[in-house]
């Protein structure tokens, strides 16, 4: 028997179909796409996700015929919610992270409880992002679908209410929320009241890896099952990646190199500090146990290369289309060995964290008529790698250090990427036989779960090894040191300018 983990993303769904030795058997992806019906407003169609969901399941059953799936499990965007009637109907499009439209609802907390109280009840940073916040716009700005709503549901929990099952939100997905008592691992009480947001409108929670049932009989011969599957409770994405990528203890993390680049570190116990939260860290369960998960996240990751390749490289385009090569192998080959003394602020689209500067702009300071291309791809990396490395040493002064890195998304399939990196972060830096962590991670919570293997530890050993590590080069550790000292200091100079 087999299991599947399902991915359910911003743009689209994937499902990948894993024998228990962690060969893929099948996979399947249908993209769909966000609307942004008024400035600020960014939503997803349920009906299109749904739509989504059952054309991947029904396309790997079909394939993974031979090996049916036993059980299933979820990797999960954050924060969307849409409002569910009693029969079941959207009545409404899932209002998703980036949407501002609870502003003035998030800004009322104030009047309530402290930044730092609310922190320390939710491990969430207070901003409009997180659902509860959009929850309180449904009831102040659209009274009657919040009468009418019978659930206010992030995807995880309405999927298992699609599979017939009660609507079900595992732990580190409902700490998105800021409705989560973080430390209580349940709804919180304080919160809820404060909201004004009864508790049986949101769905029942439970820990990551547990399973909550089998699959209604007529859905599962619908979506192509031989037989119905248990459905187990999964994760936020970020944390399903991280365990997908075998981060199981204090000190580990992954940095998914993506659009977004993305480090998920975990620990032993919830920091909750005024530090992290000055520097708008989150804190919410992880997957295994009693342990915590943060996210420190920049907007511009690999989009400044594809930003290049769209704007200055044509003449690499033709390069690669004549050797059949890669475009991004061709623009990051043969760049120069040493640091480039560039310092290029990554803040194309505004900054991640520790800052979560929306108007904040990119900036390349260091030209010079010797400045060549070569330089200039160089740089760019550089300054996404600075930006990281600004990030694991503001969680370090935390209390949230980072020992080891593990290395997955297109920026892993560049080794000249990957040894810059380490140099600058200063820290080495391993590849992973991977090749889809959030699958892998539901899938492997799904096995754990359902006795396919006896532990998150088990199941980790058995089915990631790293590939490759990347050390760092001491003579460019020590030159990268002294430009980082130098990076730190662009952004308060830039800022006033913007």
């Amino acid at each position: 028997m087999s299991l599947l983990g399902l991915d359910v993303g911003t743009t689209g769904t994937k499902a990948v179909v894993f024998r228990s030795d962690g060969q893929i058997l099948a996979e399947a992806y249908r993209e769909y796409w966000e609307s942004f019906p008024q400035p600020g407003w960014v939503e997803l169609n349920p009906q299109e996700i749904w739509a989504a969901v059952q054309e991947v399941l029904q396309k790997v059953n079909l394939a993974a015929a031979g090996d049916p799936v036993k059980a299933m499990s979820f990797s999960i965007l954050g924060e969307a919610v849409t409002p569910v009637d009693k029969d079941g109907n959207f009545l409404y499009n899932a209002v998703t992270s980036p949407d501002s439209r609870s502003s003035p609802q998030t800004e009322a907390w104030l009047k309530k409880l402290s930044k730092l109280e609310i922190f320390q009840i939710t491990g969430m940073a207070l901003h409009p992002s997180y659902s509860l916040n959009k929850v309180i716009w449904f009831k102040e700005e659209r009274p009657e679908i919040y009468r009418k709503a019978w659930k206010f549901l992030l995807v995880e929990d309405l999927l298992f209410y699609l599979f017939g099952l009660p609507p079900t939100i595992d732990t580190s997905l409902a700490g998105r929320t800021m409705a989560l008592d973080v430390k209580e691992r349940r709804w919180s009480k304080t919160i809820l009241e404060l909201a004004g947001v009864e508790e049986d409108k949101l769905a029942q929670v439970m820990p990551s890896g547990r399973v909550v049932g089998k699959m209604a009989q007529g859905t599962s011969k619908h979506l192509g099952f031989s037989q119905p599957p248990l459905v187990v409770t999964g994760a936020h994405d970020q944390p399903a990646n991280a365990l997908g990528a075998g981060v199981i203890r204090e000190g580990m993390a992954v940095d998914v190199t993506g659009t977004v680049e993305c480090v998920t570190i975990v620990y032993d116990h919830p920091v909750l500090t005024q530090q992290m939260l000055d520097q708008n860290y989150s804190v919410y369960p992880y997957v295994k146990g009693d342990m915590y998960a943060t996210i420190a996240f920049n907007y511009t990751g690999g989009n400044l290369l594809r930003w290049y390749r769209d704007n200055f490289a044509d003449e690499e385009r033709a390069q690669a289309a004549a050797e059949g090569k890669n475009i991004y192998e061709v623009i990051l080959r043969d760049l120069p060995e040493k640091p480039t003394g560039l310092l290029v602020l990554p803040h194309f689209v505004g900054t991640g964290t520790p800052h979560l500067d929306a108007g904040s702009k990119g900036a390349i300071l260091g030209l010079t008529l010797a400045t060549s291309k070569k330089d200039f791809v160089k740089g760019l990396i550089e300054g996404v790698s600075y930006e990281i490395r600004h990030n694991l040493e503001s969680l370090a002064e935390a209390g949230a250090g980072v020992e080891r890195l593990r290395a997955l998304g297109g920026g892993a399939r560049s080794p000249v990427w990957l040894q810059l990196k380490a140099d600058i972060l200063n820290r080495p830096l391993a590849t992973i036989n991977v090749p889809e962590a959030g699958c892998l991670g539901a899938a492997i919570l799904a096995g754990v779960a359902t006795g396919e293997y006896s532990s998150l530890e088990e199941a980790t050993q058995l089915l990631i090894r790293e590939t490759a590590t990347y050390e760092p080069n001491p003579e460019s550790a020590r030159a990268y040191d002294e430009l980082f000292d130098l990076y730190r200091q662009v952004y308060p100079a830039v800022r006033p300018l913007f």
